[in-house]
This record gives C-alpha cells, sequence and structure tokens, in this order.
C-alpha cells in the first residue's frame, strides 16, 4: 500500500494586531500559553516566539530589535554589493602580488 507524503503547510503569516492581541492575552496569565495559543489556532512555540519578540521591541528583554536587524541585513547587502564592485574591478588581484609586465623594445 503507498501511503501519500503530507505537503508541508507554512502557516499564513498574521496580521500585527493579531500578534499584539495573543501576547497580551498570554501576558494576562488567566490560561497557559498552550491553550490560548490552541484557541487562536497558532502553535505554542509560535506565540512564545512572539511573546519573546515583543519584550525585545518593549526594551525588557536582550535581543535585537526588528529596526535593528533591519538595519543589519541592509549593512551586509551592501557589504556584499561593494565587495563584488572590487572584485569586478580591472586590475582586481585578489591581494595577490602581481608582477609588472616589461615592455620590451622601447
Amino acid at each position: 500500500m503507498i501511503v501519500p507524503e503530507k505537503e508541508s503547510v507554512m502557516p499564513a503569516v498574521k496580521p500585527e494586531e493579531f500578534r499584539r492581541r495573543a501576547v497580551a492575552l498570554a501576558r494576562q496569565g488567566e490560561k497557559p500559553v498552550r491553550e490560548i495559543a490552541k484557541d487562536l489556532g497558532i502553535s505554542e512555540s509560535g506565540l512564545r516566539r512572539w511573546m519573546s519578540e515583543a519584550a525585545v521591541e518593549e526594551g525588557r528583554a536582550e535581543g535585537m530589535t526588528r529596526d535593528e536587524r533591519a538595519e543589519l541585513v541592509r549593512l551586509r547587502r551592501e557589504n556584499r554589493v561593494q565587495a563584488m564592485e572590487i572584485v569586478n574591478r580591472p586590475g582586481f588581484s585578489g591581494g595577490r602580488v602581481v608582477p609588472a609586465t616589461t615592455v620590451v623594445g622601447c
């Protein structure tokens, strides 16, 4: 008997307002995080991650904020582009010493 493979489906991205309200519900502590996540149709680990991210954004925990992470991504991209521009310049030797060519017959 052949059993069809289950497709791995990524959950839909939830709106920011949904995330904020879910975090607020979890912080109230009236129900366990697991139960709140189940009621909202999301994973417990996802809700806990949102809670951690919210704590960082609010300055209550160590870590990189969304803005800091976006800046890091932008700067790394700029560095890659600049590195490629240097590598693609005429005469780039990759740090090796290239002997000068001698012109014969002058």
